[in-house]
């Protein structure tokens, strides 16, 4: 991530850190459900989670995986960093941006990202990145708070934006899933709720011929 807003938006993540999990607690509780144990269930093998914050998918991770964590604020890193030794979690943590990361085509069996592509400047280019590290055969698993279903919520949530756009680039009507079918990923599992306002899907990368083993 380049330009001239980027340290400020870090320092805007690293300022919420603290309080992050307060604000996030509300949200699981009365709009998100069981996403997190519903995306973190499907993971397996070796799994990049892309945007980790403060850690709070750890606990729902299957322990078989192999687990890395990828974070663009220092200090939510260090907030996942400490959850994951209070359970006993093994995890490699690392600082990096979602839109232009640092690991090599094919790298992971399970990519996830919870909640993260609504604050991320570029979520179309995210979501290619988060394909390009995906292993042919593997699964791209996301959610988010997305653009709703209903006409008043779509207007409650443009009025949001006007705020919350400029103050840490959180947008409320994005939808993933059309950079995902864009990309030519078919959707395995697919839901939608809360007047259509929570997304949630898993998709599988194709691989690039019918003979490549599983």
């Amino acid at each position: 991530m380049k330009g001239p807003g980027v340290e400020r938006l870090r320092r805007y993540w690293d300022t919420h850190a603290d309080r992050y999990d307060r604000q996030m607690g509300f949200f699981d509780r009365h709009l998100f459900a069981d996403t997190r144990d519903w995306v973190c269930s499907r993971a397996a093998g070796r799994v990049l989670e892309v945007a980790i914050g403060t850690g709070l998918n750890l606990r729902h991770y299957p322990h078989t995986i192999d687990l890395t964590g990828l974070e663009f604020s220092p200090g939510m890193l260090e907030h996942a960093r400490q959850r994951a030794e209070q359970y006993g979690r093994a995890v490699k943590l690392c600082e990096g941006d979602a839109q232009a990361m640092e690991f090599v085509d094919d790298s992971f069996d399970s990519v996830v990202c919870t909640f993260s592509l609504c604050s991320i400047p570029d979520d179309r280019t995210a979501v290619a990145e988060m394909v390009r590290v995906l292993r042919p055969g593997g699964l791209l698993l996301l959610a988010d708070h997305v653009e709703s279903s209903a006409w008043y919520a779509r207007a409650v949530q443009a009025l949001l934006e006007l705020a919350t756009v400029p103050m840490a680039e959180e947008h409320f009507r994005r939808r993933p899933v059309q950079h995902v079918r864009a990309l030519g990923l078919p959707i395995e599992a697919h839901d939608r709720f809360k007047l259509g306002i929570v997304e949630r899907l898993a998709a599988r990368k194709p691989r690039q011929s019918e003979d490549e083993p599983a």
